[in-house]
């Protein structure tokens, strides 16, 4: 069973900066484009940032264009979510999967913005 586990979340005031990881346990993770997304309590999962398989197109949501980087290495089988420039409303657990997330989600990672 594939599964994703997330780290790096915390707490950190607006502006700051945070590097999210995902570790893919899955044997396919370098063949099939990853996706990092987020939920927020009384919202839905969205995404936030996609990386093809080879790393050669990135796509970001309108809200975290600019402010965020994702990138993988796939001889680890990790990804990563630079965010930089944070806000208040970047508050959620942040999870990691394929794009589209088709498998089973991991427990993600808490990231909190707050003054």
């Amino acid at each position: 069973q594939a599964q994703f586990v997330e780290s790096g979340g915390g707490l950190v005031q607006p502006g700051g900066s945070l590097r999210l990881a995902c570790l893919a346990s899955e044997s396919t993770f370098s063949i099939f484009p990853t996706g990092w997304y987020r939920q927020a309590p009384g919202k839905q999962r969205e995404l936030v940032a996609r990386i093809t398989a080879g790393s050669t197109l990135t796509n970001y949501a309108e809200f975290v264009e600019g402010r965020f980087t994702i990138s993988r290495d796939n001889a680890k089988n990790m990804s990563y979510l630079q965010m930089n420039s944070l806000k208040i409303e970047d508050t959620a657990v942040y999870y990691c999967n394929r794009f589209p997330p088709v498998l089973d989600w991991g427990q993600g990672t808490q990231v909190t913005v707050s003054s």
